[in-house]
């Protein structure tokens, strides 16, 4: 989604063929699960909404953006939907966990903070 002076700036109506109508947010809200149907499939147009027909606003897909930004597509087979995307989650392999003593050692504030927490257990712990 981005906004209506954004569309504009970035030539939209003459990339895409908007309807004239401009839809109440309402009816955005009803109408945007069958909306976005036709915008992932390829066959619906961008859909302005706003209010007293005043755009303010422009849903798009992701593919839809990057044509009116004219960035370069995505290979063929692969996911466009950002919904659905999937990233690689595995540690790179020069990967380490998380030493809080070496993340705290070049940052004074954090020493101190990263001590006093430590502190505050030590004196619950004996407590107990």
């Amino acid at each position: 989604m981005l906004t209506y002076d954004e569309f504009e700036d970035l030539g939209g109506e003459g990339k895409f063929s908007v309807p004239d109508e401009v839809v109440e947010l309402g009816v955005l809200g009803r109408e945007l699960p069958r909306l976005m149907e036709g915008v992932r499939a390829g066959t619906g147009a961008p859909v302005v909404w706003g209010e007293d027909g005043e755009p303010e606003a422009v849903v798009m897909s992701a593919a839809q953006y990057r044509e009116l930004r004219g960035d370069v597509q995505p290979p063929a087979g692969v996911v466009d939907d950002p919904t659905v995307r999937r990233y690689a989650t595995e540690p790179l392999p020069d990967s380490k966990p998380l030493d809080l003593d070496e993340w705290a050692a070049n940052d004074p504030f954090t020493r101190e903070l990263l001590d006093e927490i430590r502190a505050e257990e030590r004196a619950e712990g004996d407590d107990r």
